[in-house]
């Protein structure tokens, strides 16, 4: 007997304005808003895009706030958020990558102020409700639909001097989001279908823009899949490879975009045995055998670690990893087990290629 057909697809509203430079649109479009004292967000490497953007946004500017750090420590985001208070501020403007998104909807959390983002990563975290921050070496993250940037503003010209690195791992963190959304459990077809594109267009882009790092047309498929990926993050239940992620970037203060990249393979190998469907769209999406090997392969031939040993974590941290990404259920394909994590992560720390046990 075949199941019937049936899903629920409830996409966010959310306002997406994409091109080559689209960042002249954007006094018009905070106005079209309502919006007349903006708060720009970035990290301190960003602060001389964060002047760029206040000075593009004129009287319509509160300032600058150049502190945003990778996981969103409790402190700095209630610094963030007395600082928007002080500036008389109605909205908050994140320029960057997920740091200084994340930050942003740490202020609209507490707040219930709107964020506007104008990504230059491919971090996907302003598509999403999604929010994180980290207290005493705990990550804790949550949806609330507070959080979700209001309007984004891509411009493939603010990507052109991403360092190539930075780059692949930011779009290896792009293709995660694609990867879990296909085997969860509540993807729909429309999701796998952003899902599958996402993860091609990305695979395509970032080694062209390892050779050529300036690329405009590299730089635009790229926003394009991250944004792709991104949108698909925010309507779905993530598993396994982002619970991983997230216990090892708050509790160890591992680099984001880096941990995904060396965990993704592992964790895709991991849950093959449960999830072929998902696993032969992956592959289809790459251009590859299998979908582990596959983002292996990519993972090599863009240059980034191979190992969570190159990252900072030690083989002595491997019992805490598996207790923080065990501690509470999650969906997932594939059963996890204390067992399954540890030889995971054990490959992972030592960088061996992925290994697809049987189910």
């Amino acid at each position: 007997m075949t199941t019937p057909l049936a899903f629920v697809h409830a996409p966010p509203v959310q306002r997406v304005v994409f091109g080559a430079g689209s960042l002249e649109r954007l006094p018009a479009e905070l106005e079209g808003m309502g919006l007349r004292r903006v708060l720009v967000l970035s990290t301190p490497g960003q602060r001389a895009l964060g002047e760029r953007v206040l000075a593009e946004i004129g009287a319509q500017g509160a300032g600058l706030h150049a502190e945003a750090r990778m996981h969103v420590p409790v402190a700095l985001a209630e610094a963030a958020t007395a600082r928007a208070a002080e500036r008389g501020a109605d909205a908050v403007l994140a320029v960057g990558g997920g740091s200084a998104i994340g930050l942003g909807k740490a202020v609209a959390l507490s707040s219930g102020l709107p964020v506007v983002a104008l990504p230059t990563t491919y971090s996907g975290s302003e598509n999403t409700t999604i929010w994180g921050l980290t207290r005493d070496g705990a990550k804790s993250t949550g949806r609330d639909a507070r959080v979700l940037p209001r309007l984004v503003v891509y411009d493939p010209l603010l990507t052109l001097d991403l360092p190539p690195g930075v780059s692949a791992v930011s779009g290896l963190n792009a293709i995660a989001h694609a990867v879990e959304v296909l085997y969860a459990p509540d993807g729909t077809p429309v999701t796998a279908l952003m899902a599958e594109e996402g993860i091609r267009a990305l695979a395509a882009a970032l080694p062209r823009i390892l050779a050529a790092p300036r690329d405009p047309a590299a730089r635009a498929e790229a926003l394009m899949g991250a944004w792709l990926c991104g949108t698909v993050l925010g309507q779905a239940t993530m598993g396994l490879h982002h619970k991983l992620c997230h216990a090892l970037g708050g509790g160890f203060d591992l680099p984001h975009a880096e941990t995904h990249a060396v965990i993704l393979p592992h964790a895709a190998a991991f849950n093959a045995p449960a999830a072929p469907e998902a696993m032969a769209r992956i592959a289809r999406a790459l251009g590859a055998p299998d979908a582990a090997g596959g983002l292996w392969t990519l993972a090599r031939r863009l240059g980034v670690p191979s190992s969570l040993a190159a990252l900072g974590l030690r083989a002595a941290d491997l019992p805490r990893a598996v207790a923080l990404a065990t501690a509470s259920p999650y969906a997932n394909p594939r059963p996890v087990t204390e067992a399954g994590v540890a030889a995971l992560l054990a490959r992972a720390l030592h960088g061996e290629p992925p290994v697809a046990e049987p189910g």
